[in-house]
């Protein structure tokens, strides 16, 4: 069967500077956000848990602790940030990995000819360990990403079976994304996960990879968004993101 949709293409919904100002009130249906992809991470209105899009599932990850399937009616969820991709990995190997910080050296070297490009990956497979958080969300409109991911919630898993989905993103993007490693896990039972903070792999994970050469980016048209500073804060964008 053809392939009709454009695969290994990213598609972002606003920028993560826009996250840092507090820009969140608004945003992208996911039922449209879905149009773009079946692969991706990103957040809700007013920063309330973490997305995960897997095989074209979106899930929502909360603070309490509980997971839910993204809401797609016309007046369900939106997301205010969010990197999605039709995901047809180009590269496939198994790896085990004891820190999250080893995720980056496996994907150069899966990737060396796209230093300066996105990749998006996935790893399937159990998991000896993995520390995730999940943000409660503002307190009020406008609260910047820094002080909701001040009062996030993390849970150590494992031993757990799941799947890790991110992207790596280049240094000079630091802003417009996250610059190096970004990723969501999620349980393969569906009710578990968040946003990765530390992870260690029981034995081999399969690893699959693909680069990402063009990128679509819609912002947000509204008074939020074209009042925010956005100044680059990439201090600030390391230490909120982990």
């Amino acid at each position: 069967m053809a392939f009709d949709k454009p695969r290994n293409e990213l598609y972002q919904w606003s920028v993560v500077s826009a996250l840092v100002d507090g820009v969140a009130s608004n945003g992208l249906p996911m039922s449209d956000l879905l149009l773009h992809g079946d692969h991706g991470l990103g957040t809700f209105r007013g920063m309330q848990g973490e997305l995960i899009v897997l095989d074209g599932q979106g899930y929502q990850m909360r603070h309490d602790g509980t997971t839910r399937p993204i809401d797609l009616s016309p007046s369900g969820d939106i997301t205010p940030f969010s990197m999605i991709t039709f995901f047809s990995p180009t590269i496939s190997t198994m790896a085990s990995i004891t820190e999250k910080n080893g995720v980056e050296p496996i994907l150069a070297a899966l990737t060396p000819n796209a230093r300066n490009a996105h990749i998006a990956f996935r790893l399937d497979g159990a998991f000896k360990s993995i520390t995730c958080r999940t943000a409660e969300g503002q307190c009020f409109e406008g609260e910047g990403l820094k002080d909701v991911v001040g009062r996030q919630v993390s849970i150590t898993l494992g031993p757990a079976r799941g799947t890790v989905i991110g992207f790596r993103s280049p240094e000079f993007l630091q802003g417009i994304a996250v610059a190096g490693v970004h990723m969501h896990f999620i349980n393969e039972e569906r009710t578990a996960g968040g946003h990765v903070l530390a992870l260690e792999t029981d034995g081999e994970v399969n690893v699959q990879v693909s680069e990402l050469w063009r990128t679509i980016m819609d912002f947000p048209r509204d008074k939020q968004f074209n009042e925010a500073e956005m100044k680059l804060d990439a201090e600030g964008i390391r230490k909120a993101e982990g």
